[in-house]
């Protein structure tokens, strides 16, 4: 029977999505159809932040707006999911529900990967934080999110030196 589930996509109020999983769940446990509709997912993806020196992990959707479904799709499942509140239909052509493709599901990643995010850019002035050149300002010139570093300009004794820090060890110097 898990052989004709396909996933669904539907569409949201912005905001409510994890809401709109949850009553869908508690709909199909009450009417006992909990084994036509396999997973339900909302997309996140772990995000670092950095700001002022601070790092924080995020947890964030990546579709806002949207729910995935692998489901088996009947009148039934249909009317489950048209009339919970906060969805406002399938995505398909006309509002018809659409089952996405195999490539499209490898294409969404499903199993997403985490990425990084700071609030400094090249040719930011910034200042140095948590190192034996705190308090020293210099100059981002590269940012390396991929090993976690950032290249700074700095002047030293006359002279402009490039230092490597943590990308946490540096604080965007607001004008």
């Amino acid at each position: 029977m898990s052989e004709a589930a396909k996933w669904y996509v539907i569409h949201t109020y912005s905001g409510y999505e994890n809401k709109v999983a949850k009553d869908i769940e508690k709909v199909l446990e009450k009417r006992k159809l909990h084994d036509l509709v396999l997973e339900i997912q909302v997309p996140t993806e772990k995000v670092t932040e950095i700001t002022d020196g601070k790092v924080k992990e995020v947890k964030r959707k990546v579709f806002p707006g949207y729910v995935l479904l692998k489901m088996i799709y009947t009148d039934d499942t249909w009317h489950v999911v048209k009339n919970i509140r906060g969805v406002t239909g399938f995505v398909g052509p006309e509002l018809e529900p659409t089952p996405l493709s195999e490539k499209e599901v490898t294409a969404l990643g499903i199993d997403l990967a985490s990425s990084v995010e700071v609030n400094y850019a090249i040719g930011d002035s910034v200042v140095i934080s948590g190192t034996a050149m705190d308090g020293f300002t210099g100059t981002v010139q590269e940012i390396h999110l991929d090993d976690g570093t950032v290249d700074v300009a700095i002047s030293m004794f006359g002279r402009e030196t490039v230092a490597t820090l943590q990308l946490n060890q540096v604080i965007r110097q607001d004008d």
